[in-house]
């Protein structure tokens, strides 16, 4: 059972979400009294739990993400970004889309072994794996267990291509292996930036590194000779779309050889939750930044169609087109178009038998 402010959340500390929605396969749920119950989320610790699936490879058919297996460490994420399109799966486990997808994180310990195996196959045909495309590889628990470096050394001895995509300045301490695999064109970073104000991140992407540091990270990885570009994601219309020339700026200053963008996208709990998050903390943008949303979505929160749910439709999403493409051609950075290669793939020799 999960609970469900029926007013404005809570404002919970170091959190994104202020409430656990009802679950959207469930008929169960739990209404809280916003004043007698304004408490009860307080200082809601994280948790972990060990996640026993036989697989750590997911594969997709969407034409929109650019990649179609990833390699996928951790399920649920502490950053806690109120807009994060993935909240949802959380839910397949029961849980909740809110407070639960960043307060109990699934832990797959054995990520590093079931990625051997599955390189080890004859099956598999060498490609480029996304660490992560869903939940960060990098949130804050990997400092600890470091999983994402261990599965990282694999790839690295595989030489198999991986393309990481991060807002954590923690990418930094796998330089080293991300480096050997960029020596065989094999590894690349996406650095994800919303907005440059540290205010506004604090109460949106609570747990992420800030935006200094991460500009701090797409230098020292361009340093190190991995080829490293910045994702302007999610654009949020009537919010932080005026911030795109100035981030586009910073990451070429920073080294980025690349900048890409996509809009922001609210499917199933998080419409909700973004809505309850803007009413917190920025209610007299509320109706603009819905507004606006609504303008690019068909009149609608979300819009789950391939081929707009990126980038959107309409006036709005033409002139945030349009200000990003100014902003990268003024920048001098290219259009993405960077692609790993798998000539180097080798699988390494396994156990000898010994004779006697």
């Amino acid at each position: 059972m999960h609970d469900e402010s029926t007013g404005p959340p809570p404002r919970v500390r170091g959190r994104g979400a202020g409430t656990n929605p009802v679950n959207r396969f469930e008929e169960i749920g739990i209404v809280l009294d916003p004043e007698t119950d304004a408490g009860l989320h307080a200082g809601v610790p994280t948790r972990f739990y060990r996640d026993r699936g036989r697989s750590v490879i997911a594969t997709n058919s969407s034409p929109d993400v650019g990649f179609d297996a990833s390699l996928n460490p951790y399920r649920g994420c502490e950053h806690g970004c109120i807009y994060c399109y993935a909240r949802p799966t959380h839910e397949y486990f029961g849980l909740s889309a809110g407070l639960d997808f960043e307060t109990r994180i699934m832990v797959k310990e054995d990520a590093p072994e079931l990625l051997r195996k599955a390189l080890s196959s004859p099956r598999w045909e060498p490609k480029v794996l996304a660490l992560s495309g869903v939940t960060d590889p990098y949130q804050p628990v990997e400092k600890r267990l470091g999983l994402t470096r261990r599965c990282l050394e694999i790839l690295a001895e595989f030489r198999n291509p991986v393309a990481v995509i991060t807002k954590n300045h923690l990418v930094t301490r796998d330089a080293d292996l991300l480096a050997g695999l960029a020596r065989h064109r094999a590894a690349s970073v996406s650095i994800s930036i919303t907005t440059l104000d540290d205010g506004l991140r604090n109460v949106m992407e609570p747990r992420t590194s800030s935006p200094r540091r991460r500009l701090d990270a797409v230098r020292a990885l361009s340093h190190a000779g991995i080829p490293v570009g910045v994702n302007v994601a999610p654009v949020i219309p009537g919010l932080t779309e005026p911030e795109i020339p100035a981030l586009v700026s910073a990451a070429a200053e920073a080294g980025a050889i690349e900048v890409s963008y996509t809009v922001l996208r609210l499917p199933h709990a998080v419409a909700p939750l973004f809505e309850r998050w803007l009413e917190t903390h920025l209610p007299n943008r509320k109706d603009k930044v819905l507004n606006r949303i609504r303008a690019m979505r068909g009149g609608k929160l979300n819009d789950p169609r391939f081929g707009s749910r990126m980038r959107g439709e309409g006036i709005y999403a033409r002139e945030i087109h349009t200000m990003f493409e100014l902003a990268r051609k003024r920048a001098g950075l290219e259009p993405p178009r960077r692609e790993l290669s798998t000539r180097a793939f080798r699988r390494p020799p396994g156990p000898q038998l010994t004779l006697f």
